[in-house]
């Protein structure tokens, strides 16, 4: 019991930090994790959703001290307690995206690790196990070091935390586990192999034959049956291959532009997922870009999910010298961790990717 106490107790508290300096790293991915789970669609907790970020931020800090605590020894109970309480909450989010399919993947471990939904409660499930079987053996938990050694441990875990946050949200995530990452070619992340494996469907044809009604299970093709058809359901049986990029495009109304802009020699895109949320301290930084831009032939377009007649006016009011074309949001919002942000592409390829805090920083020469 005491071995498996002491395993328990390194693989839960090294699995929280981890997942917690994961989070740290993009808290303001977590923090649209944490949007969509209180969005109308899933827990509708519309109220919650203006506190995500500071919400985010707590919660992943929280995770990391935990996991720490755990590992030294630190106030056991009270760190117990506390593991019990996140993991029972994890694992309510967890199942409830499952069964109810409102979430596709619950970001425990931001964009470094994908789980599926069911995945992620089962991972919970076990997380949950481990620690209430420390719990009831709490007598094997010993601090390691002395009480003065455990709260400098702590301190200096939050002022890294701290540090690394303040960081990341000023500029951008310090490790970038996203597809569109510097370096990757978008046109060859949204390219779909010939030989790919296709969505496998379940079809379940409902006939009245002979005056009884019949499920008649097929992968897609029409059963023959003699027999009046009444309906047919289909389920997703096996996922078939997803390009790591599928929602990027580059549009003005119904005309799609994507094409033509990935193959441009170098084109800088200015990032705005919302203009209407854009950083007002930014505008100078966008205008001063622009010039320095066409003076070094670079062309440049800007790129929001916000309407046409809204991104027209809005460049109109700040003499913004380009135009906005229109994208996802989520795509935007996956883009680049700020907004406004930008990225410069060569050829399809991403050369850079900036927060607009660093925009006085890019050299174009």
């Amino acid at each position: 019991m005491k071995f498996i106490t002491h395993f328990f107790r390194f693989f839960v508290g090294v699995l929280f930090i981890f997942s917690g300096l994961i989070k740290i790293n993009d808290p303001i991915g977590f923090s649209f994790k944490l949007e969509e789970y209180f969005g109308p669609t899933v827990l509708d907790l519309g109220f919650l959703v203006p506190l995500v970020l500071p919400m985010a931020i707590s919660i992943v800090i929280f995770e990391v001290l935990v996991g720490v605590s755990l590992l030294i020894g630190f106030k056991k109970k009270y760190t117990l307690w506390s593991l019990l309480l996140m993991i029972v909450f994890f694992t309510f989010l967890t199942w409830y995206s499952a069964y109810f399919n409102k979430v596709t993947d619950c970001g425990c471990f931001g964009d470094a690790i994908k789980l599926t939904p069911w995945e992620s409660f089962y991972k919970d499930i076990i997380l949950l196990i481990m620690i209430v079987f420390m719990y009831f053996n709490q007598k094997f938990i010993n601090p390691i070091f002395n009480f003065k050694f455990q709260v400098s441990s702590l301190l200096i875990s939050l002022i890294l935390c701290l540090f690394i946050t303040y960081n990341v949200l000023n500029h951008l995530p310090l490790l970038d586990f996203r597809a569109y990452k510097v370096g990757n070619n978008i046109k060859n992340e949204m390219s779909i192999p010939k030989d790919a494996p296709k969505d496998l469907y379940e079809y379940n044809w409902e006939f009245l034959i002979d005056n009884k009604k019949q499920i008649i299970t097929t992968t897609g093709d029409y059963p023959t049956v003699e027999g009046e058809f009444i309906d047919v359901t289909t389920r997703l049986i096996k996922k078939g291959y997803e390009p790591a990029i599928y929602d990027f495009s580059i549009e003005d109304g119904e005309i799609d532009f994507t094409d033509e802009i990935l193959n441009m020699n170098k084109v800088i895109i200015i990032i705005s997922y919302d203009l209407e949320k854009i950083n007002k301290k930014s505008i100078p930084k966008i205008k001063d870009l622009s010039t320095n831009a066409f003076n070094n032939d670079y062309e440049i377009i800007g790129l929001t999910s916000s309407s046409i007649a809204f991104s027209e006016n809005f460049c109109a009011l700040n003499d913004i010298p380009f135009k906005f074309y229109t994208c996802d949001e989520t795509a935007l919002k996956t883009i680049v961790r700020s907004n406004p942000g930008l990225i410069i592409l060569e050829k399809g390829t991403i050369a850079a990717k900036k927060h607009f805090n660093d925009f006085d920083n890019l050299n174009l020469n």
